[in-house]
C-alpha cells in the first residue's frame, strides 16, 4: 500500500538508484505557464548523464507533439525529442487509427472520418495518423464518407452548434465517442480555472446518451504506447506527477511507483486524506512518495 512518504536523504538513492527511467507529467511538474520549474532542466540533464530514460506523458491535447518539443527547447530543456513525448492528442490519434484503420476494435468501421472537438494541435495529430477529418476535403455530394468517430479534446471554441453536430453523428451506434482525457478543469496563472476536456466530454455524453472511451491518464493506453515504443519495465519505472486523480492513479494502474510533486494541482493534505480513508478506491490515489518540487530529486542522482 502506498505510504505517501517524503522522498529525501538516503531514500532518494534507494528509490532512484534502481530505476531505469522516469515518466513525467508536464504542466505543473516541469513548467508552470511559460516558466520552467526551477531546477527541472537540470534534473533532466542529470538523468541523461546517469543513463536513465526520461519520458513525458501529458493529458494536454491543445498542442501537437511537435509543438511540445519546441516548448521544451524554448523553456531550456535540452535534448528532448518528439519521440519522448506521449500526449493525449497523439495517443488518441493512434487509438483511432488502430480502431478505424487497423481493425483493432473489430467493429468493421473500415475507415471513415473523424469529427474533432478541439484545436489545431489535436486535429494535426489526427491527420498525421492518416485519418481524415469531417469537413475537410469532402468528396462530391452523394459520395461523402460517414463519420466513424467523435473525438473530444480541449476546445476553447466549443459551441452549442458543435455539440448538436457531434450528437447527430453519435446517433449512429457504430460511431465511436472518444475523449482525449478526463481532466475537468485546468489552473490558470492568475489562480482561476478554465474548463477542461472532461467538462466538454460530460456535455457530449449527456446530450448523446453515450459513454466516451477515455484515452489519457489515468487509463493505461498511453503506457501501452510507451511500452510498444521503448519496452520499459514497469517495476523499474517511476511516475512523477502533480495530480492525484490522473497522474498518481495512472501510475498505480500501470504498476509504477509514484511520486507526487507539490508544484501543481494536488495538495499534500488531499493525499493524506485519501490515505486515511477506508475506501480502496481512495487509497489508489495515494502516491508512494512526495517532494516539494522535482528539483528535490537531483541529490539522488550521481554527478
Amino acid at each position: 500500500m502506498a505510504s505517501c512518504r517524503r522522498l529525501s536523504g538516503a531514500g532518494l538513492r534507494e528509490v532512484l538508484g534502481p530505476a531505469q527511467g522516469l515518466l513525467f507529467d508536464c504542466d505543473g511538474v516541469l513548467w508552470a505557464g511559460e516558466r520552467a520549474v526551477p531546477g527541472a532542466p537540470e534534473l533532466l540533464e542529470r538523468l541523461r548523464r546517469s543513463g536513465k530514460a526520461a519520458l513525458f506523458v501529458s493529458n494536454n491535447s491543445r498542442r501537437s507533439v511537435a509543438e511540445l518539443e519546441r516548448r521544451f527547447s524554448r523553456l531550456g530543456f535540452r535534448g528532448v525529442r518528439a519521440e519522448h513525448v506521449f500526449s493525449s492528442a497523439l495517443c488518441s490519434a493512434l487509438f483511432l487509427r488502430q480502431r478505424l484503420l487497423g481493425g483493432g476494435g473489430g467493429n468493421g468501421n473500415g475507415g471513415g472520418r473523424v469529427f474533432v472537438l478541439g484545436g489545431e494541435g489535436l486535429r494535426g495529430e489526427v491527420r498525421d495518423a492518416g485519418l481524415r477529418l469531417a469537413g475537410e476535403g469532402e468528396p462530391a455530394p452523394g459520395a461523402a464518407e460517414p463519420v466513424r468517430a467523435v473525438l473530444v479534446g480541449y476546445d476553447d471554441q466549443f459551441t452549442f452548434a458543435k455539440l448538436a453536430q457531434a450528437c447527430g453523428y453519435l446517433r449512429d451506434p457504430q460511431c465511436l465517442l472518444v475523449a482525449t482525457d478526463p481532466d475537468p478543469w485546468h489552473p490558470l496563472s492568475d489562480g482561476q480555472r478554465t474548463p477542461g476536456t472532461g467538462s466538454l466530454t460530460a456535455a457530449v455524453e449527456t446530450a448523446s446518451g453515450r459513454k466516451a472511451l477515455v484515452v489519457g491518464k489515468p487509463n493505461t493506453y498511453m503506457f501501452d504506447c510507451i511500452v510498444e515504443r521503448f519496452g520499459v519495465d514497469p517495476s523499474r519505472t517511476l511516475m512523477v506527477g502533480d495530480r492525484l486523480e490522473t497522474d498518481i492513479l495512472f501510475g498505480k494502474n500501470c504498476g509504477l511507483s509514484t511520486i507526487l510533486t507539490l508544484t501543481g494541482v494536488s495538495r499534500l493534505e488531499e493525499a493524506q486524506a485519501y490515505m486515511a480513508s477506508d475506501s480502496a478506491t481512495a487509497k489508489d490515489l495515494v502516491p508512494n512518495y512526495y517532494v516539494d518540487s522535482i528539483a528535490d530529486l537531483i541529490p539522488g542522482l550521481d554527478e
